[in-house]
């Protein structure tokens, strides 16, 4: 076996195996109903198989365009035009990404030098951080509180500084299923106006909202657009996770930089792949009822947990639920959700893993992107705790 004697400086210390990995490991290991990691469990629109093996057989087989394929890059220009009312040229301000994390490490790494300080509200998403400090910034952490998990624009201006690189947001929010609304992007507008600050904005699950509520874009915003990265995710919309297939969205001068750095981090993404999608955004029936549709699962889910002793925190979209547990035990989350996949046979996240400094305040995170009987059989095992 090889072995490296050599002594080694970690560039990430304090980062070990991300929770997804461990919980979905365990729900293996324990055979439970793996509710952890964001997939989901059911199939693919046969369509778009259809549309992807259709295009690998017309021989649509090498290198895409670095930028991405044309066709799906104007496809995309006319779906952000329909839904936000902001035309992106698909030649200089759209790019075509191996799923929204590469483009988040992309952004980051094109834009954020050393010393730089990067805004980001907790609880987060995991990669955040990590792009951060590998390329030499400093992440400065604004904490969110359940129930709301609402940001304090104000403790947000006494965080700034000159050294202040970009800010991050993430709407709808993952973990808490909660959603930015309009009077938050206009404050976040009015305290980066005028500044060199550029924004980060992580919209993958822009479709998946519930209840009536809208999506509040960056896109909507002409002050944030000029000085704005969004990443999305095909992944999300279309339930294929597995192929890492994304998009961002910039002005011409932010995305010349981003590319600088994209052609030598992946240079080109599933070529075939890019037509299928280009061709199935043609029918928008193909994702504009996609909020409605995982609003019935949401509904289910939370029908099937009525009866047990879990309060559920209200989530306004993603695919995740988070359940408070404090009436039924004071243990810390990480050994709670453990416990519940070995001993209940159902794996969750625990919220305080998304903290930097493992905030727990008794929740855990279940992805209801599942099909029905699973979501059922969840709820009869959370009724038994």
């Amino acid at each position: 076996m090889p072995n490296f004697n050599n002594s080694l400086s970690s560039k990430l210390p304090k980062i070990g195996t991300s929770i997804f990995t461990v919980m979905s490991s365990l729900a293996n290991e324990e055979g439970a109903l793996n509710m952890s990691q964001g997939f989901p469990d059911f199939d693919v629109d046969p369509k778009l198989i259809e549309l992807v093996t259709k295009n690998m057989q017309k021989g649509n087989n090498q290198y895409a365009p670095m930028q991405g394929a044309l066709r799906l890059r104007e496809a995309l220009s006319h779906k952000i035009d329909k839904a936000y009312g902001v035309k992106y040229s698909p030649e200089s301000e759209i790019t075509i990404t191996a799923g929204a994390t590469q483009a988040i490490f992309t952004a980051i790494s094109a834009f954020v030098k050393e010393d730089d300080e990067v805004i980001i509200f907790t609880p987060a998403y995991d990669c955040y951080q990590p792009a951060i400090e590998l390329n030499g910034g400093k992440p400065v952490f604004i904490q969110l509180h359940a129930p709301t998990y609402k940001i304090d624009w104000g403790k947000v201006k006494k965080v700034m500084s000159r050294k202040t690189k970009m800010i991050i947001i993430n709407t709808p929010h993952n973990p808490s299923g909660t959603m930015l609304t309009r009077e938050d992007l206009m404050e976040l507008d009015k305290i980066t106006s005028g500044s060199e600050i550029i924004v980060l904005s992580d919209e993958v699950y822009e479709h998946i909202v519930f209840d009536g509520k809208e999506h509040e874009s960056i896109c909507k915003y002409p002050g944030l657009t000029d000085r704005s990265i969004a990443t999305y995710s095909f992944g999300k919309t279309f339930h294929v996770t597995g192929w890492k297939m994304g998009y961002c969205i910039g002005p011409k001068n932010l995305m010349h930089e981003f590319r600088k750095v994209h052609q030598f981090n992946v240079f080109s993404c599933n070529h075939p792949v890019q037509i299928a999608i280009a061709e199935y955004l043609e029918d928008e029936n193909n994702y504009i009822n996609l909020g409605s549709f995982y609003q019935k699962k949401r509904d289910i889910f939370l029908d099937a947990v009525s009866t047990s002793r879990f309060e559920p925190i209200p989530c306004e979209g993603t695919y995740f639920q988070l359940l408070k547990y404090d009436q039924i035990t004071d243990e810390k989350d990480v050994d709670f959700a453990v416990r519940l996949t070995k001993e209940f046979g159902l794996a969750s996240i625990p919220v305080s893993v998304f903290y930097h400094v493992l905030l727990d305040e008794k929740v855990l995170r279940f992805c209801f992107a599942k099909g029905e009987d699973t979501l059922k059989r969840a709820g009869e095992i959370l009724a038994k705790v």
